[in-house]
């Protein structure tokens, strides 16, 4: 809470005004549901139905104010990315070694280095990710690993890290103990807004979750991020969400009455 109460009192710019004056407050009344994994006995989803039906979509390029103040067309790459763990970061070699000058504007930069955390991280380069070709580059701008994926008809979650394409949905794990001494997984799934960045997060210039102009794209966030919800959740997994979204679409899940409850 401190932190949040320090970066609320920073001066704030005239860029800062209009970034914060976009977002709407991060506590507001959520619809959550929680159902078994089709595919686990052992776990359980957790899920944000008002963050995966809303109409947010990302805006790179097209309005998004980005994360640090006067480097709008970083995006949310300002930063670099974090590896999950040593396969993560191979996975990325792969593809990385098949970039070319045409359509790498750093092509045959080091990478990769260690932050001052002592974390592996792709390496930042002229204030950002050394994957994001600028503005003005003729192989386009934007991140070269998401545009190798699109010009070979793949998903962008096979050739980026996976913190750059599971942004911004946020998935969290929590083992619960239950009164009858068994325990289940919980698997979280919600919007990556800013606290998911840690305290840190509230001193970003801008973020996209909560900015009204990032949200009224004509599918909600399940449908547009199918194939990441899958690799998350699993097709099981990502079905029965998907059908407890329409439901709530329709009108049928206003809430989620209890099943031994009788049908009126």
């Amino acid at each position: 809470m401190a932190k949040t109460k320090k970066a609320n009192k920073r001066q704030l710019d005239p860029q800062d005004v209009d970034a914060v004056r976009d977002e709407v407050g991060l506590d507001f009344p959520r619809a959550w549901v929680e159902f078994p994994d089709p595919a686990d006995e052992e776990q359980v989803f957790r899920c944000d139905l008002t963050w995966l039906t809303s109409r947010w979509t990302c805006i790179f390029g097209q309005g998004c104010q980005g994360i640090e103040a006067g480097r709008a067309s970083d995006g949310c790459c300002t930063l670099g990315a974090h590896f999950s763990d040593d396969d993560d970061e191979k996975r990325v070699a792969l593809h990385a070694e098949r970039l070319t000058p045409e359509t790498w504007q750093f092509h045959g930069l080091e990478w990769a280095e260690v932050n001052d955390e002592g974390e592996r991280q792709t390496r930042r380069h002229e204030g950002a990710c050394v994957f994001l070709n600028r503005p003005g580059f003729p192989g386009g701008a934007g991140c070269a690993l998401h545009t190798l994926a699109l010009r070979e008809g793949r998903e962008p979650l096979e050739t980026k890290p996976d913190v750059c394409w599971q942004l911004p949905i946020r998935r969290t794990y929590e083992w619960i103990d239950r009164p009858d001494d068994s325990r289940v997984l919980q698997v979280s799934i919600s919007e990556y807004d800013r606290r998911g960045w840690g305290p840190g997060g509230h001193d970003l210039h801008w973020w996209c979750t909560g900015a009204t102009s990032a949200h009224g794209a004509g599918e909600p966030v399940y449908l547009s991020y199918r194939a990441e919800l899958t690799e998350l959740m699993g097709p099981a997994g990502y079905a029965a969400l998907a059908e407890l979204c329409e439901q709530r679409l329709a009108g049928l899940l206003p809430m989620a009455p209890h099943p031994a409850d009788p049908i009126s």
